[in-house]
């Protein structure tokens, strides 16, 4: 027992003296980067929690060394049936390889990792290194299912930056290509690399598609409208019918300003809108402005106040019609939802029925952004966003971008600078580089009073503009449309919003993710659907009694629209009716780049 006890303080102070000088140096780091400017307050609270994380994996090493060398013997085995692989394949013999990648991961996927031994030996010893790395972080001690889940994000960073496919000497297909271009892949991949710094001007993001193979109004978002209306917040986009006869009551759609709105409107097969004009609907869109430090204060109630609200008057005014369905996508979905809310507050009751696309009202589950939902860092974006502004829309992009780091970063930068290959042309992915900055007020608010208190689903929590609101007594007629494989907006989240949601709900969950799983038009024949007119507290009962369907989920949403879009009338042309049209579809605010709109 002595022993033990005295085994235990020597620990604790070996943790003591090495978390006093870690944190010492962490400081003096923290301090040079900052002074110097090579980091902002957001990056350097990333730089502190990874630092953090690391720290806590080395104490618990230190803390439960049997735990450790459970681990360690199990590394051990593994090796040493490497070994016996190793030499079975020296001596011409055919063996089972000791570990093979997952389905889905495409890193080691070239016939060269196999053929040849040194590649294939060093392959799978970085799996079995890797696997038994975080299978230990996994299962370290006293941590809550957040921390574990940021420890675990840390640890996958390392692993992952650490592969031997993202290294020249290591990736025995780079060295074949290199050898048959005689090094002309890495030249070309020097330029791209050289070109991607230039595109994103003091904030790398690797590059994922041809830039030149697109232009908003060219080749995307082509849908024919107008701009009827607009305000320091948005431009409103009327689009021109192509039936005689349209529903009675017009749709309006709420995209989400964290990126822009025509992701439902690429090209003209696969966009929604283009596809909503032709089943005979009057489509308005909003299209939010690309903001700049000019807009630092504009606030979620001024997102409520000048954009839906000032929209659906907008629409009375191009229509005549009083009362219109609306659509809400991600956030534009969480912003229709409070605003809903508080028209109930106000007796007011413009809309007739609402739809949810992939949108979170219950935040006690964030999906993989809730590595970063946590006081430390929310503090630290927030003075970054004091005092720039506005947070660039880049940086979103790559932070959602290393949630999935194998598939949206390291393939992109093995691809394109070490083996020189030209990015492909991919509308989603040229829309997903296309970033929007949003105000340092609105932003600040979404992740305190949404992620990180979780508000919204709290009844008279939260108040706008002058009025306290409830998604409970929101009456209306709702849709939610959910993905299966959404890692923003988890389906099961989005369940637990649309049952505190007030009115008759239908829930219908989609198959693939966040954009494919609402971007799938019928043609397609895609992923199919799971319906269940039911709506248990739980949203694994949900879907054991729900149905599967095969295609998209277009046409069964429209069947449910029908019972609120009216008779036909004539169609309404842009700026036949009390509004006149400013521009031409897809107007300019959609134009203007994150880089560009910091300059206003």
């Amino acid at each position: 027992m002595f022993g033990l006890d005295l085994l235990s303080k020597t620990t604790r102070h070996l943790i003591n003296g090495f978390e006093t000088n870690f944190r010492q140096g962490q400081h003096q780091l923290e301090k040079w980067l900052g002074d110097s400017g090579v980091m902002d307050d957001a990056s350097l609270s990333t730089l502190a929690e990874m630092s953090d994380a690391y720290r806590t994996m080395a104490e618990d090493l230190l803390l439960h060394p049997l735990r450790f060398a459970s681990a360690e013997l199990d590394l051990g085995r593994k090796h040493a049936a490497l070994g016996f692989y190793t030499l079975a394949r020296l001596a011409g013999r055919e063996k089972q390889p000791v570990v093979q990648p997952e389905k889905d991961d495409r890193r080691f996927q070239a016939e060269e990792w196999r053929k040849h031994l040194p590649f294939d030996v060093l392959h799978q010893a970085y799996l079995i290194n890797t696997r038994t790395f975080l299978n230990w972080v996994e299962h370290m001690e006293g941590l809550p299912t957040s921390g574990r889940d940021q420890m675990l994000f840390y640890a996958r960073q390392l692993t992952s930056a650490l592969s031997p496919s993202n290294y020249p000497a290591t990736n025995p297909e780079v060295l074949r290509i290199t050898w048959e271009r005689k090094g002309m892949n890495l030249v070309d991949g020097g330029r791209q690399l050289i070109e991607d710094l230039r595109q994103n001007p003091s904030l790398f993001n690797v590059g994922m598609t041809d830039r030149s193979a697109f232009e908003v109004g060219r080749n995307l978002a082509t849908t024919p409208g107008k701009v009827v209306y607009q305000n320091e917040l948005m431009q409103l986009i009327q689009y021109t019918p192509t039936t005689e006869t349209v529903s009675k009551q017009p749709v309006l759609i709420v995209p989400p300003w964290i990126n822009k709105y025509y992701i439902l409107d690429l090209t003209a097969r696969n966009s929604f809108i283009q596809w909503l004009v032709n089943q005979g609907q009057t489509v308005f869109m909003i299209s939010w402005r690309n903001v700049g430090p000019s807009l630092r204060d504009k606030g979620w109630e001024d997102y409520m106040q000048e954009g839906p609200l000032e929209a659906m008057a907008a629409v009375t005014e191009a229509t005549g019609e009083e009362r219109m369905n609306v659509i809400g996508y991600c956030i534009g979905g969480t912003l229709l939802g409070s605003t809903l809310a508080w028209l109930k507050k106000k007796r007011r009751n413009p809309v007739i029925s609402a739809t949810y696309l992939t949108t979170l009202l219950d935040f006690s589950d964030p999906g993989g952004i809730g590595v970063f939902i946590n006081d430390h860092s929310v503090s630290g974006i927030e003075r970054m966003l004091q005092r720039k502004g506005y947070l660039d829309g880049r940086a979103m992009a790559f932070t959602f971008n290393l949630l999935r780091e194998n598939e949206l970063f390291w393939s992109f930068w093995t691809n394109h600078y070490l083996k020189g290959e030209k990015p492909a042309a991919f509308d989603i992915l040229y829309w997903n580089t296309d970033g929007t900055n949003l105000p340092a007020r609105m932003h600040s608010f979404y992740l305190r009073e949404m992620y990180l208190n979780n508000r919204l689903i709290k009844p008279d929590s939260l108040t706008l503009s002058g009025e306290s609101i409830n998604l409970s007594e929101i009456d209306l007629p709702s849709f939610f449309l959910s993905a299966r494989q959404d890692h923003i907006a988890k389906w099961k989240a989005t369940y637990k919003g649309a049952c505190v949601h007030g009115g008759n709900v239908r829930f219908v969950l989609s198959g693939s993710g966040h954009i494919a799983g609402v971007v799938n038009p019928p043609y397609k024949e895609k992923y199919g659907f799971w319906t269940n007119d039911a709506l248990p507290p739980d949203a694994d009962d949900w879907f054991a009694g729900a149905n599967h369907h095969p295609g998209s989920w277009w046409p069964h949403w429209l069947d449910w629209l029908g019972q609120y879009a009216g008779e036909p009338v004539p169609a309404r042309v842009p700026g036949d009716g009390n509004l006149n049209a400013i521009e031409d579809a897809p107007g300019s605010y959609v134009r203007v780049k994150a880089e560009e709109a910091t300059k206003n």
